[in-house]
């Protein structure tokens, strides 16, 4: 569903800023495979996820997502191969409007629309029946704006949103990291859920390590611009944190000194 061939990506060349972000990233996942990505600041991690989406041009390499070739795409040409929930509770959905417009936005997405503004009765019933499965009470709520929801509701609304018409991609860039331990492990939930449910492909980074191997069937570190360890299998469900930052210290020749992901090293 997704390959990702030895990509490439300096930022700032030729300046005294000059950042190598991707140094021969290349991973292949097969449909159904939930990925999630760890790695220490400037690892490459939410670069690799902009790669996919489009954000900005490599400078060599290929992306293919369901052998499709996008490398030369803009994102808005991917967008619709793609769903994605960013890290801030408020990107991804329109404050001023209400849940079911915002819903209704997402489902008409890519699809010609008439001139006519309207959500059919039969939608309502879908969405109130996809909200209610959050238990977050938003099913009786469709008329609120979603400015007015709560960071963790509002994210919830975003991965609907997201896996409405299901991606052939979905890209959780850090979706839980706003979010306080109680709300983000819902959230989490909720994704494992839809996910499987849907059979989607995904690709999740993190900076808690707990969550990268509890979440998945497959985990990928990265350092310094490339993949450093794919562990997926029975190797994965078997994974502690500390046999993680063993591998990590193994597989980079040095210490794990990042103090975010030391932090949520104990985190359930």
């Amino acid at each position: 569903m997704l390959d990702i061939i030895n990509i490439h990506k300096t930022f700032n060349k030729g300046t005294i800023n000059e950042k190598v972000a991707l140094d021969g990233v290349t991973l292949h996942l097969n449909e159904g495979d939930f990925c999630t990505i760890i790695g220490g600041n400037g690892a490459g991690k939410s670069t690799t996820l902009n790669a996919v989406a489009g954000v900005w041009p490599v400078d060599s390499g290929q992306i293919l997502i369901d052998g499709v070739d996008v490398t030369g795409l803009p994102e808005h040409k991917r967008a619709k191969y793609l769903g994605r929930v960013f890290q801030d509770p408020m990107t991804g959905t329109v404050a001023d409007m209400e849940i079911l417009e915002n819903l209704a936005l997402a489902a008409r997405r890519g699809k010609k629309r008439g001139l006519s503004w309207g959500v059919k009765k039969s939608e309502k019933e879908e969405y109130r029946t996809l909200l209610k499965q959050f238990e977050l009470g938003l099913e009786d709520r469709m008329t609120s704006k979603v400015g007015l929801l709560s960071g963790g509701q509002r994210q919830a609304i975003t991965l609907l949103m997201a896996t409405i018409n299901k991606p052939k991609l979905l890209l959780l860039d850090e979706h839980t990291a706003a979010l306080d331990p109680k709300t983000a492990a819902k959230v989490l939930e909720l994704s494992d859920k839809i996910i499987a449910e849907n059979n989607l492909t995904a690709l999740m980074v993190t900076h808690n390590m707990h969550d990268a191997i509890v979440h998945g069937n497959r985990l990928i570190m990265m350092g310094n611009g490339k993949v450093i360890l794919d562990i997926s299998g029975e190797e994965k469900k078997k994974l502690t944190v500390d046999d993680l930052l063993q591998k990590f210290e193994k597989a980079s020749g040095s210490k794990l000194e990042n103090d975010r992901m030391l932090l949520s090293k104990g985190e359930k």
